[in-house]
């Protein structure tokens, strides 16, 4: 079952049944991933002295929850104020995990690392994630060709916010249950191949990022996992134009904003990270103080394959 599959009404539930309930019903497995979540989000939480220290129980509990809820959070007890250092560190940090296939990011330079913090930079202008303005809820990378998906990526917190910056987090997993319970019909239209589409951007020197064309749902060719590629965003989108899409889409964006309780909303405090399989997110808008010059720093490093299970 690939990315491009279109899935039919009359066969969603045997198709969702082999890959995603694994031969069971969907009621089981719906209730296992609430009681999964309330668990682990009363668990204690993970931490590690540094990136580049890392217990190996810590690793397997971190790839555990990662594979039960897709996010998990840790917290360094020995966060380092060495920027430089700390985006080395990241990216052996993420290779425990199996992430090899990195996001060719035009900011990453050659570690695929991505500072997010206020840039006047010309070729950061317009992008919000490097302003302080609040960010909608979405999955990274939705506007990335169907055959090269963002399916995981690390958010890692060098330096908070004076005031705001927070994250809400939702397992797309969590996501797919509320629509089908909700109506089936609309989950299988986010199947379909061209359920949306963000036009192609023109940039100011020039290049061009060409049309998005893809699904909402869709799953991981190599894991059989469920993943999800969404905004909110109003504008520059383009809905497959049905009735079950039109539907699914105004759903989404109600419910996103709703007091869904499987919803984790947290602020990252400095070594603080949340390592997820592209779960939807979205961030509040933020403050610093002008007189400062430690602003609000986030790191970020996306990858084309799924964080290891085992």
């Amino acid at each position: 079952m690939t990315a491009k599959t279109s899935i039919k009404n009359g066969d969603l539930k045997s198709v969702l049944e082999t890959h995603l309930f694994e031969g069971g019903s969907f009621e089981r497995w719906s209730s296992a991933k609430k009681n999964i979540f309330e668990a682990l989000n009363a668990a204690p939480q993970i931490e590690i002295p540094s990136l580049n220290q890392c217990p190996r129980d810590s690793i397997v509990e971190l790839k555990r929850r990662c594979s039960q809820v897709n996010f998990a959070i840790y917290q360094m007890t020995q966060p380092s104020e060495d920027l430089e250092k700390t985006v080395t560190d990241l990216v052996s940090f993420t290779s425990l995990f199996g992430l090899s296939l990195q996001e060719d990011h035009r900011s990453g330079g050659q570690n695929g690392v991505v500072a997010l913090t206020p840039s006047a930079e010309e070729s950061k202008k317009g992008y919000i994630p490097y302003t302080p303005r609040a960010i909608n809820w979405h999955t990274d990378g939705y506007y990335n060709p169907a055959g090269s998906p963002i399916k995981s990526f690390l958010l890692h917190c060098h330096r908070p916010a004076e005031s705001g910056g927070v994250n809400e987090v939702i397992d797309s997993e969590i996501a797919f249950m509320r629509m089908y319970e909700a109506d089936p019909a609309m989950v299988a239209a986010f199947f379909h191949p061209q359920a949306m589409v963000i036009p192609e951007n023109v940039e100011k020197d020039g290049s061009v990022r060409p049309p998005s064309v893809g699904p909402v749902f869709f799953f991981d060719e190599s894991s059989g996992r469920l993943q999800m590629r969404y905004t909110a965003r109003t504008r520059s989108i383009e809905w497959r134009d049905d009735p079950a899409t039109r539907n699914a889409s105004q759903w989404m964006r109600e419910w996103l904003v709703s007091d869904e309780p499987y919803k984790l909303r947290i602020k990252l405090n400095a070594g603080q990270g949340i390592l997820n399989n592209n779960v939807l997110h979205n961030r509040t808008e933020f403050f610093d103080d002008p007189a400062s010059s430690k602003h609000r720093v986030m790191l970020r490093v996306r990858f084309h394959d799924r964080i290891g299970e085992n």
